[in-house]
């Protein structure tokens, strides 16, 4: 049991390998909208202790709040889940990640890491192909205005909190002044 992989992966998708070698997830029976998709495991981490990790354990690391991360501890399939600016899988809370959307099987399983990723600890150019790809994909994306609305309620519970501070920020005459709004 210790040495299996430390994540939920729902009986109705797969881990494979993709054509370009790396590997995703893939549905190979249909999922209903807000189907329950993957639960993380792992080891959390301050992010002091993330940095003396080597590339090849951080590359499946998700932060969990502001200065703490999930690693995983036995790769598995659920750890495959890929970034796409297009995504059919969205998060609910810290770990859970959900359907946004019925997803017929053959369907790779994406979800957007704005809605997880709030530091520079992992970004990249994207090759989602979307087209509404960002073309780069970085710690500050949860803050752009479309992706809060595209995104809303399937935010990690930590850059909600950073959300909803920004929006009891008004802009007055050129200032940024709190409104003290709880």
């Amino acid at each position: 049991m210790l040495d299996e992989p430390t994540c939920y992966l729902s009986p109705k998708l797969e881990g494979r390998e993709r054509a370009d070698g790396s590997y995703g997830v893939y549905a190979h029976q249909p999922v209903l909208a807000q189907e329950t998709l993957v639960v993380w495991g792992g080891e959390v981490v301050p992010g002091d202790k993330l940095d003396q990790l080597p590339p090849d354990i951080r590359r499946y690391t998700l932060q969990i709040e502001e200065d703490l991360y999930l690693v995983t501890v036995n790769v598995g399939p659920a750890d495959w889940i890929n970034h796409s600016c297009r995504p059919n899988a969205g998060l609910n809370g810290q770990v859970v990640l959900v359907a946004l959307r019925d997803i017929a099987p053959g369907e790779q399983i994406c979800y957007d890491y704005a809605t997880s990723d709030g530091s520079p600890y992992d970004e990249f150019n994207c090759q989602c192909g979307a087209p509404n790809c960002r073309g780069r994909v970085t710690g500050n994306d949860w803050s752009l205005p479309e992706l809060q609305t595209k995104y809303a309620g399937y935010f990690s519970p930590y850059l909600q909190r950073r959300i909803h501070q920004l929006e009891k920020t008004v802009h007055t005459n050129g200032y940024h002044k709190s409104t003290g709004l709880s």
